[in-house]
């Protein structure tokens, strides 16, 4: 096993070290979620957090992990007499994005629990996470079934696996840590809530700071061994401090004041349910055991509001989380008044929110490492006026109009992509609609067919009892269909002829108002733009809707229509995402009034462009924008070459779409 990094080498993200080290302190605070764009320590800081950890006592031989104190009765492999255990590392277990349910929940052999009624059980990475550390790096790309399954176990603290009337159940109760890039997509929101912290990262600007990250990071590519033993004596410090807080936790009083402090700051920012203000009160008491003290106080208050509440206020899915520093202290203030908490101990390490610090070449600023988190950092370029614009009367860019909720917009056919929320497809998850020989390992047996299949042959293999003789052959798996989630690709003219009569801002808020859609169904965005004399890809397809309502938002509108232009990178972006993602079905939306100008023969370029998707049966929609009292009625002659069907911008709104997706459905299913 390769030798971690360092805890306490890790340079400046305060936020991050305290939210990991309060977790250390008290399991109970619930996990963190570390949002950051790539390269900011998120997995180093992670992985470097289970050597900090206290040992843990188990069962001799329990491949459960339970305690011996306190030995779960249910245990597949008790049941375990009480008495001493043994005591061993805590565990920190990684969730692959791309596992199997199998290898999460554990396995279970339905062939002999059929044939022999025997419980033979694989336990999974649950049973090993149970009482360590489950860490999920890209949390936000976990498949849904696999969230589904996390949320079952945090909830009730228990695996269950349950094959056709056959069921093991087994504790399962871990510290959830969670790593992603906002940019590549947003975490559901039931499973963003199981999530106690919640820290932002950024890479510091500070050139000494990046000076000693670089020099850390090839010290310890170069020695690994050598450089964790030049920091033996911090993290022997550091593990030393989480035990001294542990047992002091306990003691920590949490006075009336604090909790009216905390009950005030969780209304004021409205946050759903109570768990915020649970897990506001578990961070506080953490703060300060963690400063050594026995009251909570205002500062420790104030702290785990940052770490607690940004992820768990209520907002607009494209906003950005964070909480109001300004509006935090009036609240803290105005109902600080009368409290038992004393003034904050001068003596106390930082106050009680600070993590151990990491040597004098930090050079770690005040909030350094989670103040970034405002726009994406390349937010504005859809701003900048483009090179290849070539037209005058470049606009600025149009504010969106108001969002509005549209009816489900779906690919027909039935489809094998990944699971989501959209079309029709053929998935693990589902109603049963069929059986069919297991490809691999047997994941949903379908047991009327299983009979069927080994009824046969009872006699010639021998039955006697009243068991059926089941063989491998017999296995049938479950063919199910549920949901999938496709790749909407957008493609909106940004013209000066779409400037005209402010329609920029309409066209804004039906396309945002898609994408909202798109947010809420698991979907892959894309947006291709096309103005001047040239198209571009404003954002490559990606599953981080806000990233594309932000380009949108920055879009400016001038030039001539390169219709043509606009099609041809469309059809680009389509080609290379069957190469990366063949079994996800694409949806584009053409967003103009159907006017092609500039270069020779606009017009038919644009047609011959548009005839590539139909003969490739992309389904399609085109968004009429043309407005006015003479109409040319040219987007409907670009639907009919798309192969798609076209609506205007006024049947987009309210329950107009339910139309729209009728008319894609049954275009498609003509044109099959």
């Amino acid at each position: 096993m390769s030798t971690p990094f360092p805890f306490t080498a890790v340079v400046g993200q305060d936020d991050l070290r305290l939210a990991l080290l309060l977790n250390a302190v008290s399991p109970a605070v619930g996990g963190v979620l570390v949002r950051g764009e790539k390269g900011t320590a998120k997995s180093t800081a992670v992985r470097a957090l289970s050597a900090l950890m206290p040992e843990v006592p188990v069962v001799p031989g329990c491949r459960f992990s339970c305690d011996p104190a306190a030995p779960d009765p249910a245990c597949p492999d008790g049941p375990h007499e009480p008495g001493a255990g043994i005591a061993r590392a805590a565990r920190m277990v990684e969730l692959p994005v791309g596992a199997s349910e199998d290898r999460l929940v554990g396995a279970l052999d339905i062939e002999r629990a059929l044939s022999e009624g025997v419980k033979a059980f694989e336990p999974g990475l649950l049973a090993d996470a149970h009482r360590g550390i489950l860490y999920v790096d890209e949390v936000n790309l976990l498949h849904d079934h696999l969230v589904d399954l996390l949320l079952d176990a945090a909830a009730m603290g228990a695996s269950y696996v349950e094959r056709e009337g056959v069921s093991v159940r087994h504790a399962s109760k871990f510290l959830l840590v969670g790593t992603m890039n906002p940019e590549e997509g947003e975490l559901r929101p039931q499973l963003l809530d199981r999530f106690g912290l919640t820290v932002e990262v950024a890479a510091s600007r500070e050139p000494d700071q990046r000076v000693e990250v670089v020099r850390r990071r090839l010290a310890y590519d170069d020695d690994p061994d050598g450089f964790a033993a030049r920091w033996a004596d911090e993290e022997a410090a550091v593990r030393a401090r989480i035990v001294a807080a542990r047992e002091l936790l306990p003691s920590v009083r949490l006075g009336d004041g604090a909790l009216r402090q905390i009950a005030a700051t969780c209304a004021a920012f409205e946050v759903d349910g109570m768990r915020a203000d649970i897990v506001m009160a578990r961070t506080a008491t953490a703060l300060a055991a963690w400063a050594g003290r026995t009251d909570v106080l205002a500062e420790d208050v104030r702290q785990a509001a940052l770490l607690a509440l940004p992820h768990r206020r209520r907002r607009n899915p494209f906003d950005a989380p964070g909480l109001d520093e300004d509006r935090l202290d009036e609240t803290l203030e105005e109902f600080g008044e009368g409290s038992d908490d004393e003034d904050p101990d001068p003596d106390g390490p930082g106050g009680g929110g600070q993590p151990p610090s990491d040597g004098p070449d930090e050079g770690q600023g005040p909030g350094e490492g989670a103040g970034d988190s405002g726009a994406l950092p390349d937010a504005g370029e859809g701003g900048e006026p483009q090179a290849s614009g070539g037209g005058a009367g470049e606009q600025q860019p149009a504010r969106a109009a108001e969002p509005f909720r549209t009816k489900v917009l779906s690919v027909p056919g039935l489809g094998e992509g990944a699971a989501g929320r959209r079309s029709r497809a053929r998935t693990e998850h589902g109603r049963t609609t069929g059986a069919r020989r297991p490809q691999g390992a047997l994941t949903k047996l379908h047991l009327a067919a299983t009979v069927q299949a080994a009824a046969p042959h009872q006699r010639a293999r021998g039955r006697l009892g009243r068991g059926l003789v089941i063989r491998r052959d017999d296995l049938r798996q479950a063919t199910r269909e549920g949901r999938e989630g496709n790749l909407v690709l957008f493609v909106v003219d940004a013209s000066g002829s779409m400037a005209a009569r402010q329609r920029m801002s309409a066209v804004k808020g039906a396309v945002l108002s898609l994408l909202l859609d798109a947010y809420q169904r698991r979907d892959k965005v894309g947006l291709v733009t096309f103005r001047g004399s040239a198209a571009e890809v404003a954002l490559p397809p990606t599953s981080s809707v806000d990233a594309a309502a932000v380009r949108l938002e920055s879009l400016p509108t001038g030039g001539r229509t390169p219709l043509a232009a606009g099609l041809l990178k469309a059809h680009d972006v389509l080609r290379v995402e069957r190469l990366r993602d063949p079994a996800r079905r694409a949806l584009v939306v053409v967003v103009t009034d159907g006017r092609a100008t500039g270069g020779p023969e606009p017009v038919a370029l644009a047609g011959r462009a548009a005839r590539l998707f139909a003969a490739e049966q992309v389904a399609s929609v085109v968004v009429d924008c043309e407005s006015g009292p003479v109409r040319l009625g040219l987007a409907g002659q670009l639907a009919g070459e798309l192969g798609g069907t076209a609506v205007t911008l006024d049947e987009l709104r309210a329950d107009s779409i339910a139309g729209l997706v009728r008319d894609v459905q049954g275009t498609s299913r003509r044109a099959a």
